[in-house]
C-alpha cells in the first residue's frame, strides 16, 4: 500500500511554505517575545535572535541609554537598520521590540521575509510581566500601568496585521510555543 505523502510533507518543516523564512515575533512588552522565542529556535532548530539584543551591540549603549540620550526617533531608526540586517541573513526565529512593528518600512520588510506572529497577551499578563524589572524606557514613570494600557490600546491594530496571532498565556511557555507551531502549520504566503 502507497503510503500519503501529503501529510507528511505538510508536516516536514523543511518543506512548509515558511521553511525558507524567518519566524519574527511581534508584539508589546511583556509578551514573552524573547522567552517564548529561544524555546521556539530550540524546536524549529533555528537561532535565535533578539533585535534589542543586536541593537545594543551596534549602538554599543543599552536600549535604555539610546533612548535616554538620543531619543525614541533615532532608536527607531537603528532599530530599522538592525532589523533590515537580520532579515537579509538565514531564517532565524527574531524577536522584535515592542515598537518595531510600527514603522511601516520595517512592517513591509517583515511582511517580505518573515512570517509575523503576534504574540497577544492580555493587559494583566503584560503587567505582571513588565512589572517585575524596571528597565523599559517607556515605562520608567510612576503611571506606567495606564502607559501600557494606552500602549496596548494604540498599538492593538497594528499588531493585528501580522501573519498570524497567538495568545501568549500566563502559564508555562511550552503552550505558547505549541500554538505558535500549530499556527505556523496554517500558513501560507500572500501572493
Amino acid at each position: 500500500m502507497a503510503e500519503d505523502r501529503s501529510s507528511t510533507l505538510k508536516t516536514d518543516r523543511n518543506e512548509a511554505p515558511w521553511a525558507d523564512r524567518t519566524v519574527a515575533l511581534v508584539g508589546l512588552m511583556g509578551a514573552g517575545k524573547s522567552t517564548v522565542g529561544r524555546r521556539l529556535a530550540e524546536k524549529l532548530k533555528r537561532p535565535f535572535v533578539d533585535s534589542d539584543d543586536e541593537i545594543e551591540k551596534a549602538a554599543g549603549l543599552s536600549v535604555a541609554d539610546i533612548f535616554a540620550l538620543h531619543g525614541e526617533e533615532e532608536f527607531r531608526r537603528v532599530e530599522h537598520k538592525v532589523l533590515t540586517r537580520l532579515l537579509s541573513g538565514p531564517p532565524q526565529v527574531l524577536a522584535t521590540g515592542g515598537g518595531a512593528y510600527l514603522n511601516e518600512n520595517t512592517r513591509d520588510l517583515m511582511r517580505e521575509k518573515a512570517v509575523t506572529i503576534w504574540l497577544n497577551a492580555d493587559l494583566e499578563t503584560l503587567w505582571k510581566r513588565v512589572s517585575r524589572r524596571n528597565h523599559r524606557p517607556l515605562l520608567r514613570r510612576p503611571d506606567a500601568k495606564e502607559v501600557l494600557s494606552n500602549l496596548f490600546d494604540q498599538r492593538r491594530p497594528i499588531y493585528e496585521l501580522a501573519d498570524l496571532t497567538v495568545h501568549s498565556v500566563d502559564g508555562p511557555h511550552s503552550k505558547t510555543v505549541t500554538s505558535i507551531l500549530k499556527a505556523l502549520e496554517t500558513w501560507t504566503p500572500t501572493p
